[in-house]
């Protein structure tokens, strides 16, 4: 019973299924339909896989292509530093391994490594560098020109650098006012002004910013002008540019007031500076410091004095230029209370003078035989921290010994070898003329030996005062061997030692002595 109905339920579901199998066969191919579904399952999931594979890939890429960009830009900014620190021999070997790796650095770091090795002076290497970027990449712009450039007028290789500017050309690079300025710059110093005026006619015809490239590169050629004391060209330059319609700068007023104090001229330099303020510029540091040098070389003190006291007044600061000359110009006329009433002033403005400063003051109490002021001088000037120098010792030894203090001259000299700076030829030859002044002859070989243990050869200044020592004691022959030994030892000669042996013989009635020592004088440049 139990098994029929089973039978009967699978018969049923049989032809149910059966049926519904014919429904479906009667619509189209089912079997068909099944498998289109599946690929198109198939086909979607490939896609996906596909995307998330160049996904991945190309995320892979953008990673090693930052990494790349990173690295190479750490070995350009590493370049470039050594670059800057002068270590050109590493930077050099960093540019061969970058371009055995395939990455060529940019033309700014290529600017770097020229401009570094023209520093240094290596002029052959930086063209090779130079040909290597026409070669391999990047090319050259004007800023690598312009620098190789600079580097052989410096080095006063002029030619070199106008067949660069031909090489500019060739390259299709179009030279800019600063390669103009080095050219004129380069070409005034060389003294070729009409070359230099003849370049600079061709750049105010070629020239785009024609009033700034006018202005600066005429400066250039008129200070050319003056500084060849060429003052008549240099006035109608001046001219020219006024006729152009040139705005006139501080600089270009600065040269044409330096040129004519060269030329001594104070009046027209006044007159040029008072243009200054009729049109609005006021004179810097470098103005009022060519004003108080000119007078200070004429002696004229007192207005140098006053162009100091203007400068303050106008807001400029004298700087340790200023303070320089006014002091050593006062010392040169003597006036060394007035200079150190400036060397005051400086301290007071918290300027520190260099040791030259200290060392003219000094030097001018020494020559005014104020000694005690001389070494407060000094002793104010290691107080501010200024240590004494070879030129300083020198100064106080040599005041020393025209006041006739040889002990305190000696004791200098020990304080010297104690503390430093050691004592030079100078400081042997005043205390060896001190000891033959004195007539102490042994003193001063004692001197000439410790000269020579301490490495310091013997000049003519030094044998000429044992000559006269010798000759003034009557030692004609230790006069006449050392004389001798002289003339061996290739030391020049001047006309002393010979005046000074032949007033000997000439007293001690040596007339023939004197006579064939005269004819050795007169033969001994022949």
């Amino acid at each position: 019973m139990i098994a029929a109905n089973v039978g009967d339920g699978y018969e049923l579901r049989r032809a149910e299924w059966w049926s519904q199998k014919k429904d479906c066969d009667d619509e189209g191919d089912g079997s068909s339909a099944v498998f289109n579904a599946l690929d198109e399952m198939l086909k979607g999931s490939l896609n996906r896989l596909k995307s998330m594979r160049e996904s991945v890939s190309w995320t892979r890429l953008r990673i090693s292509s930052c990494t790349l960009e990173v690295d190479c830009t750490h070995k350009v900014a590493t370049m470039r530093a050594l670059c800057l620190e002068g270590k050109l021999g590493v930077a050099l070997w960093f540019w061969t391994k970058m371009v055995q790796q395939g990455v060529i650095p940019d033309v700014l770091t290529h600017n770097f490594l020229i401009n570094g090795l023209c520093k240094i002076g290596d002029l052959e290497k930086a063209e090779w560098v130079v040909g290597e970027m026409l070669y391999r990449g990047p090319s050259p712009n004007c800023a690598t020109y312009n620098t190789l450039m600079r580097g052989y007028c410096l080095t006063n290789n002029v030619d070199k650098a106008l067949d660069l500017l031909s090489s500019m050309a060739n390259s299709r690079v179009t030279p800019n006012r600063v390669t103009c300025n080095i050219l004129v710059h380069a070409l005034c110093n060389q003294g070729l002004l009409e070359d230099a005026r003849k370049l600079l006619g061709e750049i105010l015809g070629d020239s785009c910013d024609k009033h700034t490239t006018n202005l600066i590169t005429s400066t250039i050629l008129m200070d050319g002008y003056f500084k060849h004391e060429n003052v008549a060209q240099g006035l109608i330059l001046w001219d020219e540019m006024l006729q152009r319609g040139t705005q006139m700068d501080v600089v270009a007023y600065n040269v044409i007031i330096h040129g004519f104090c060269l030329s001594r001229d104070v009046n027209t330099a006044y007159k040029y500076s008072c243009e200054m303020f009729k049109g609005g510029l006021l004179p810097d540091a470098f103005t009022y410091n060519t004003l108080i040098s000119v007078l200070c070389k004429e002696g004229r003190t007192d207005e140098a004095c006053y162009i100091h006291s203007v400068m303050s007044r106008m807001g400029v600061s004298p700087d340790e230029i200023s303070f320089k000359m006014i002091i050593h110009g006062l010392c040169i006329n003597g006036d060394v209370v007035k200079a150190n009433e400036f060397l005051v002033r400086m301290l007071e403005n918290l300027v520190i003078p260099e040791p030259l400063i200290w060392n003219v003051i000094i030097d001018g109490y020494a020559r005014c035989g104020d000694i005690q002021k001389a070494l407060s001088i000094r002793d104010q000037m290691v107080a501010f921290g200024v240590l004494p120098n070879i030129f300083t010792y020198n100064s106080l030894i040599h005041a020393q010994i025209r006041s006739g203090n040889v002990v305190e001259a000696h004791s200098l000299k020990k304080d010297m070898l104690l503390n430093g700076p050691f004592p030079d030829l100078v400081t042997y030859n005043l205390l060896v003329g001190a000891a033959c002044n004195l007539g102490h002859i042994h003193s001063a070989l004692q001197l000439h030996d410790e000269m020579l243990r301490r490495g310091y050869d013997p000049d003519i200044i030094t044998y000429t005062e044992l000559l006269k020592c010798y000759c003034v004691r009557g030692k004609m022959k230790e006069a006449e061997e050392l004389f001798v030994k002289v003339q061996r030892s290739g030391i020049p000669i001047d006309h002393v030692p010979f005046l000074i042996l032949m007033k000997k013989y000439c007293k001690t009635r040596k007339l023939d002595s004197a006579f064939d020592l005269y004819q050795k004088w007169l033969t001994r440049d022949k």
